[in-house]
């Protein structure tokens, strides 16, 4: 049988779970744990085959990911945003994949996707300035995935708005040190962006839209179903996998704390039937959040494999199923937390740590359920949603 990256990442459970205190110290992963990660080939999963990757199905990425983050909530996070980068950067122009993984197909890209620059177009590409803040797992890597809008000569946003994805190199741009002081997620090293003026070739340039339509994979003529896929199932995918395996890590946490713990009134909490209650519970819904999220991945996957089209009102249903997934995830670990008494307050205790990671996983966008569900709603209902409501669907 082949050896997975999970069975990889399994081996160095105990390296990992140790990394995950040092990294909240330090505000970035720990150099040991980004090695085990880079041994064991987690970035990699989603990766073109012609530049050493993967190429691993929605189940086998998402599990695997769940299986980090629960060991060491940051490394997880940084797997599941880091780890969809190279999925993007397999349409990109054969140019830049070979200017990032040419040397090293090791090579990790950071983020984020928010379009806080400015490109103003000039001979052979667009000079670009601009800041940008959650660059998780920053700096341990070489290139950086940045949003930025086009714009005209003078600098103002054209219209119609267009969004664009653009690959700048460590060299380009500067990582803020200090603006990462958080209350959850803290070794995930999410830090600002800055660029000035910098000049940005055409071929390191990919338009949103024809990301998000499918325009970009045909023109890269990839046949593959994993990357036929859609960026609204696949960039989520990461992201919820994450917040629920840190959610199944402090399940795992609380109950080998509530093993041999005894309470106030001297009542050994395995004799408490009211927390083996909550806890029981709590495991069932993390089982279905769990599965609620793989599943809508692999039938997704079952569509694009079939050739058949993958709707706006399906997409919308998909995102809808992922968003719920992450938060019954951490609901779930809100009803144990409170029943593992004042100690699990403690920081040198790891409940508080992942109690606090898995709720900083609910603040990223993709997440927000507000417009998600309301264009799943009148999907379903046979209207079509419009402007804000059909943003990362």
């Amino acid at each position: 049988m082949t050896e997975t990256v999970l069975d990889r990442i399994m081996e160095r459970r105990d390296d990992l779970s140790k990394g995950g205190p040092e990294a909240d110290r330090l505000g970035r992963l720990t150099d040991s744990t980004v090695a085990a990660m880079k041994s064991a080939g987690s970035i990699k999963m989603l990766q073109p085959r012609t530049y050493g990757g993967l190429e691993v199905g929605v189940r086998e990425f998402a599990e695997t990911v769940m299986a980090t983050a629960a060991l060491c909530p940051p490394a997880g996070w940084v797997h599941g945003v880091v780890g969809v980068h190279p999925w993007q950067l397999a349409m990109a122009d054969p140019l830049v994949q070979q200017e990032v993984w040419g040397a090293d197909d090791d090579t990790w890209v950071a983020s984020p996707y928010m379009p806080m620059g400015r490109a103003i177009p000039v001979n052979g590409g667009y000079r670009m300035s601009g800041h940008w803040s959650f660059s998780s797992g920053t700096d341990h890597c070489q290139w950086a995935f940045l949003g930025a809008m086009k714009c005209d000569e003078d600098g103002n946003i054209v219209m119609p708005p267009t969004m664009l994805h653009v690959v700048i190199p460590r060299s380009e741009y500067t990582i803020i040190d200090d603006s990462w002081d958080v209350v959850g997620l803290k070794g995930t090293g999410s830090k600002d962006l800055v660029i000035e003026d910098t000049f940005v070739p055409g071929h390191r340039v990919m338009e949103y839209d024809r990301l998000l339509d499918g325009s970009q994979v045909r023109e890269a003529g990839l046949s593959q179903t994993l990357y036929r896929m859609p960026w609204s199932c696949m960039f989520p995918l990461g992201i919820t996998a994450a917040t629920i395996g840190i959610c199944e890590g402090m399940l795992a946490e609380a109950m080998n704390y509530q093993r041999e713990r005894i309470n106030a009134q001297g009542t050994a909490i395995r004799d408490d039937p009211y927390v083996m209650y909550a806890m029981g519970d709590a495991a069932a819904q993390l089982r279905s959040a769990r599965e609620a999220l793989i599943t809508n991945a692999e039938e997704i996957w079952d569509l694009v494999d079939k050739g058949r089209e993958v709707t706006f009102e399906r997409r919308a249903a998909g995102r809808r199923n992922q968003v719920e997934a992450a938060w019954r995830a951490v609901n779930a670990i809100d009803a144990v937390y409170p029943r593992c008494g004042g100690a699990a307050l403690r920081m040198d205790k790891p409940l508080q740590r992942y109690w606090r990671d898995a709720h900083a996983g609910l603040h990223h966008a993709i997440h927000v359920p507000g417009t998600v569900y309301h264009a799943a709603s009148l999907s379903a209902i046979g209207v079509d949603p419009q402007g804000p409501l059909r943003a990362m669907i």
